[in-house]
């Protein structure tokens, strides 16, 4: 390991320690973890000394998310501050739900340090092309937004209603919803409100262009330099194409990986010398991700080998050990900017992939 890899793992355990006895002090821990430890056989603020250390808790559970009550989350340590709640999926049953402060902020300020400022220029005003609804997403972009010096312009998108559009068959009824998204985009872009950079996703940015270019527009002709996008579908193919193809030259495209449990993960610059490959780094201590054997999710893969995705969010709004995430991807070696592994090619888990929706995503 280098110096620099040295350092990002002693920041990390670390790390790790500190939010252990956050969210395990009885004064400023939630209900939630403050229950698990009364019942464990153990001492999480005296066993975690490091970040393998937390292989000493039970494998994280999706259904410890679904339901209520949302307040079993809530630690002390932030009583009496203005609380948020963010759901993810719900297209069917209970959706999973984080409770959030100021993460959301602070992850998307540090993804705003890593923005070109020759695309992404101070003050700009934004557009945010994606879900709206009890989604981190859409407030996250619009801080985003507020944070560089811009106004947020935003679509109405609901995005569950399109998952089941689809999986009801009924595929010309979803055209017609997303050419009503796409419609708002454009009106917007049109208005004179000086739009200069957006969030989208690539099924949305590809309709986008299409749309633009019936009026005899383009992305850029339409003002826009800079695009934040993410989303499953992002491949070296997907990415060519964009690039080549949807955006031409004078855009900026930075693909990202995040969800509402993770935050953001930032990708490196994506280039034609290295086949478009897309890989991305998690904001680590603040979240890491790991890619782990099929067989044993205590056990890292090798480097470019496959496997899936296992989340740990550290932060002192939210403690997650070891999560198994949806998808997978292969392990990458860590760069000069994130002295920490990586992970690219992700894609949706093969034992879900089958019934896995994409939808606008």
């Amino acid at each position: 390991m280098t110096t620099a890899g040295n350092e990002a793992r002693a920041q990390l355990d670390a790390h790790t320690r500190e939010i252990v006895e956050w969210h395990f002090n009885p004064e400023t821990g939630c209900p939630f973890w403050l229950e698990f430890a009364a019942k464990a056989a153990w001492d999480p603020r005296k066993e975690v000394q490091c970040f393998e250390d937390l292989k000493k808790f039970p494998p994280f559970q999706d259904e410890w998310l679904r339901g209520g009550p949302v307040r079993k989350w809530a630690p002390k340590g932030f009583a009496g501050k203005p609380m948020f709640i963010f759901e993810t999926g719900g297209t069917t049953g209970i959706p999973k739900s984080r409770l959030a402060f100021e993460d959301f902020r602070i992850d998307y300020e540090m993804f705003s340090d890593t923005l070109p400022e020759r695309y992404f220029p101070p003050g700009a005003n934004w557009l945010m092309l994606g879900p709206s609804g009890p989604r981190r997403l859409r407030l996250a972009v619009e801080h985003l937004c507020q944070h560089r010096g811009g106004i947020c312009f935003c679509v109405d998108l609901d995005p569950r209603w399109v998952v089941k559009l689809i999986r009801q068959g009924l595929m010309e009824q979803m055209e017609l919803y997303k050419s009503h998204v796409i419609e708002q985009a454009v009106t917007l872009l049109g208005a004179g409100h000086e739009i200069r950079c957006m969030f989208t996703t690539p099924k949305l940015l590809e309709a986008l262009a299409e749309a633009l270019e019936v009026r005899g527009s383009s992305i850029r002709e339409a003002g826009i330099t800079g695009i934040f996008a993410g989303g499953t579908e992002f491949t070296p193919q997907y990415t060519r194409f964009a690039t080549e193809e949807l955006l031409g030259e004078g855009v900026y495209l930075t693909p990202t990986y995040g969800n509402t449990l993770m935050g953001l993960a930032c990708s490196k610059p994506v280039t034609a010398e290295d086949g478009y490959k897309i890989a991305y780094y998690a904001p680590q201590p603040r979240a890491v991700i790991e890619v782990v054997r099929f067989d044993n999710y205590d056990q890292v893969v090798g480097y470019g080998e496959t496997g899936r995705v296992r989340l740990t969010t550290l932060t002192r709004e939210t403690f997650i050990p070891g999560f198994l995430e949806r998808d997978e991807g292969e392990r990458e070696r860590p760069i000069e900017k994130f002295a920490w592994d990586g992970i690219s090619g992700v894609r949706p888990f093969r034992q879900f992939a089958s019934s896995t929706t994409v939808g606008v995503y």
